[in-house]
């Protein structure tokens, strides 16, 4: 969770809300990704979908089947969609998002058996740390 941290700090290097993520394959980094949606002029660019393009491209394969997710947020319907799709092991996550997080939160996309794919999530990991990191950044927003 440490590197995807590192990942959302890049964010808020960019002025973008600071959310970070990491792919990991056979205890290493095989895809990395943080929050690009304004900087890009991107809807689709959140940090998870970044990092499984990457890690997509890194395997050569779309199946991320042995894959662990590590993100500082809880993912929203189109990440959570993503994951599914992708075929991860698992996904850990550091704050909850109670209005938009489907990875347990509002719903629990990634546990949906009629979607064929049952993931394992982890949430709160960190959760502190990586609540901050947002909620300093839009502390200073206001202030600006």
């Amino acid at each position: 969770m440490s590197q995807a941290i590192q990942q959302a700090h890049k964010a808020i290097q960019i002025d973008e809300i600071p959310i970070g993520a990491v792919i990991i394959h056979n205890n290493q980094v095989i895809g990395r990704g943080y929050n690009q949606r304004e900087h890009l002029h991107d809807p689709t660019a959140h940090a998870e979908i970044l990092a499984i393009t990457a890690a997509s491209n890194t395997l050569e394969d779309w199946r991320l089947n042995d894959c662990t997710l590590y993100v500082t947020k809880e993912p929203c319907p189109m990440c959570a969609g993503a994951v599914v799709m992708s075929r991860f092991k698992m996904v850990i996550f550091g704050c909850y998002d109670e209005e938009k997080g489907c990875c347990g939160s509002l719903y629990q996309l990634c546990g949906d058996p009629r979607l064929g794919q049952k993931i394992a999530v982890k949430g709160g990991v960190l959760e502190e740390e990586c609540l901050e990191l947002i909620q300093n950044f839009f502390l200073a927003k206001r202030k600006a």
